[in-house]
């Protein structure tokens, strides 16, 4: 939408200031969106630095094209600072707990049950299952407290799906740097992000109109998408190191 001014006065009221649309930036910025800002210019500076052997000119084009893209769709929805903060912090300490060793993954317990990226995911998926029935409990039992439960639960899904995400990132480049690739390379990376992308679009939406009363429905193709994952990534080993 543009920001336009109109000078059109609604039926019985008297003839006034003209009023402004909604438009692209009708939101009032608060210093945070300046300050995540910042912090995305940085993050992309470091990457482009200290990366810039694995990646080439259309990468770092994407790479900082995806700065002003985050920045301004966080400074629509408030609580994508938090979700990316929160993600990043996580894939960090996961990378970090690695030491640039794979065999990490097997051998701590921190990373083995909870933040390599297959044990990521795995909960991803187990709290988008959960997550769903705690919305149908709230929408057949009518309680705001399942429903709040089943939000919870989603908010910490996309998480740990993105984190997951990120960490696997990482490990593909750990097995070799001819290997190492962007996680949307095969079926079931697909499908995590496919999940993830519904489910953030569902908060979206459930912050915007103040309703959680979708989140059941909404929730049944997440979880179908997690069905398929587990279907996939057993049949085929797909979410295995060795078949990136």
């Amino acid at each position: 939408m543009s920001s336009t001014w109109i000078n059109q006065t609604p039926a019985g009221e008297k003839p006034g200031l003209p009023t402004k649309k909604a438009g692209w930036f009708s939101k009032s910025f608060h210093w945070s969106d300046f300050a995540f800002a910042a912090l995305l210019v940085a993050a992309a500076g470091y990457a482009s630095q200290q990366y810039h052997s694995f990646m080439d000119i259309y990468e770092i084009t994407i790479l900082w094209s995806c700065v002003p893209v985050t920045a301004y769709m966080a400074y629509r929805w408030g609580s994508l600072k938090w979700l990316i903060l929160t993600v990043a912090g996580l894939s960090l300490l996961a990378i970090s707990s690695y030491n640039g060793d794979l065999v990490a993954a097997e051998q701590k317990f921190f990373l083995k049950y909870l933040l390599s990226s297959q044990s990521a995911i795995l909960w991803m998926g187990v709290m988008f299952v959960v997550a769903t029935v705690a919305y149908w409990i709230g929408l057949v039992g009518r309680s705001p407290t399942a429903s709040f439960v089943g939000t919870a639960l989603t908010w910490g899904a996309v998480v740990m799906g993105f984190a997951g995400m990120f960490i696997r990132w990482y490990e593909s480049y750990l097995i070799g740097p001819d290997v190492g690739h962007i996680p949307v390379s095969n079926l079931y990376e697909v499908f995590v992000l496919f999940a993830l992308i519904t489910a953030m679009y569902y908060l979206f939406y459930e912050q915007v109109y103040k309703t959680r009363q979708l989140g059941a429905f909404v929730m049944l193709v997440v979880v179908a998408a997690v069905g398929f994952l587990a279907w996939y990534g057993v049949g085929r080993s797909a979410s295995a190191y060795y078949r990136w």
